[in-house]
């Protein structure tokens, strides 16, 4: 997973710390069940707010942008600490700037491209939240995560993402001096990428260093680290399922090397490759598509079970486990078929390690704890879903050949059946800017509590 947060393409929207009152914050209902044995469910009354990066900032006693392109403002923003001071987030209209709606209780529609009197926004990112102002925390460890997904209208390029972060509970409102917007305006993201383009992270603004790309985005001297659990990485051509550990057990700021960027992605603090469950990349080219085992012309349900060493909710993550439903039929998770891999079906520990020999690629994810790390991090994670492009590798991790310049005869280069040009960011804006995804009916419970088939 090679995620990038540079998704919001009008200029005058931006992100801040403190809050601002030009907009109210309202934020989309969006009900889980949570449950204890099949048909034996309680309904959640939880609710989704906007990322804090893809929001408006101004100056706290203005209309002034505190960032306009990919450039700070120097007068509001002159360090870190100053511009938290000065800047202020506002509330967000979701269905008309960023084009988040509810199309009936207990689904939520991402749409790709949102046409608005601000130009357009590209993409999207959501949190799940428990309250008003916290982040809904899961414990995900001798239990199952399970949701619907219609990716029918997601083409090569494209990547509706539900995955687990280790964020605080109250997107550090309560930790850093300098937020005062915190989990009610989306604040406090972090995951295994350690993002260095959040234009906030820990209170302060991070302008120090900063580099813009000359469109809307760019690059800081500082990232934000945490382990992450990608549940879902799809579109309707490809699909992985991902761990992502690092060395540290909580939301960490980093620089330098830390933060992995370019040569230094081995010595960063987290993994960022991961330890990846997709089937075309593992040899089974029929089983995830448009008529194939499981169809993406259709909408689907998918069950991720975090299996531990002794069945207990504080035992030892043993193995992830992957099944789909469709038309009432469960669909098992399709088996391996490479070289060196011995069959299975589900992640853990032998196969990361035979996986990654297999592919000749770096098993980083084993060398930063594995699945007994991944395990640890699991007991207190934040839920994310979000819509996105690629402006690093064009999504070609996810559906199409990559490395560019990699035979795809060799074992595990080629990820799904897309060109390498679909995914350009610039090409697939202009030819697919109606693509949506809608999640739905979210449950969350013991293990073979949360699907039935008929």
């Amino acid at each position: 997973m090679l995620r990038s947060t540079a998704l919001l393409t009008f200029a005058s929207l931006v992100l801040g710390q403190q809050v601002g009152t030009y907009t109210a914050e309202n934020h989309p209902s969006m009900p889980i069940e949570v449950c204890t044995a099949p048909g034996s469910c309680t309904k959640e009354s939880t609710e989704v707010v906007l990322d804090s990066n893809w929001r408006w900032t101004h100056v706290t006693d203005g209309y002034t942008n505190c960032y306009t392109g990919s450039e700070w403002n120097g007068t509001a923003c002159p360090d870190g600490a100053t511009c938290a001071k000065n800047c202020a987030i506002d509330g967000a209209d979701y269905s008309g700037t960023y084009g988040i709606t509810t199309p009936s209780s207990g689904a939520l529609k991402l749409q790709f491209v949102t046409k608005n009197d601000n130009g357009q926004n590209v993409g999207s990112r959501v949190y799940l939240m428990a309250s008003s102002d916290k982040y809904k925390m899961f414990n995900l460890l001798n239990k199952e995560f399970t949701f619907d997904v219609d990716v029918s209208k997601l083409p090569c390029g494209l990547n509706g993402a539900v995955y687990f972060s280790e964020m605080l509970e109250d997107g550090g409102l309560s930790t850093f001096e300098g937020n005062a917007a915190g989990a009610k305006y989306g604040t406090g993201y972090c995951d295994s990428q350690c993002p260095q383009d959040i234009k906030f992270i820990n209170g302060e603004a991070n302008v120090e260093n900063w580099g813009g790309d000359g469109g809307n985005s760019g690059t800081g001297k500082y990232g934000i680290c945490c382990a992450e659990m990608d549940i879902w990485e799809a579109n309707s051509d490809a699909t992985a399922y991902t761990p992502h550990v690092c060395t540290v057990n909580e939301q960490t700021r980093c620089e330098g090397a830390d933060c992995g960027a370019g040569d230094d992605r081995y010595n960063s603090i987290c993994d960022k490759d991961g330890c990846d469950f997709n089937a075309f990349r593992l040899g089974n080219k029929e089983f995830y598509g448009p008529a194939k085992t499981v169809d993406t012309t259709k909408p689907f349900t998918i069950v991720t079970q975090f299996v531990t060493d002794d069945g207990t909710d504080t035992g030892n993550l043993k193995s992830i486990h992957r099944y789909y439903v469709q038309d009432g039929v469960v669909i098992p998770n399709s088996q391996t078929d490479v070289a060196g891999v011995d069959q299975t079906n589900f992640i853990s520990e032998g196969f990361c390690e035979q996986q990654k020999t297999a592919f000749g690629d770096n098993n980083y994810f084993g060398e930063l704890g594995g699945m007994s790390a991944m395990g640890k991090s699991l007991t207190k994670m934040v839920l994310v879903l979000s819509i996105w492009d690629d402006h690093a590798v064009n999504m070609n991790w996810l559906d199409s050949i990559f490395p560019n310049d990699a035979d795809p005869e060799k074992p595990g280069v080629a990820r799904g059946r897309c060109d390498p040009a679909d995914g350009v960011p610039e090409t697939i804006e202009a030819a697919h800017p109606d693509a949506y995804v809608i999640y739905s009916n979210i449950k969350f419970g013991a293990i073979n509590s949360t699907f039935t088939a008929n």
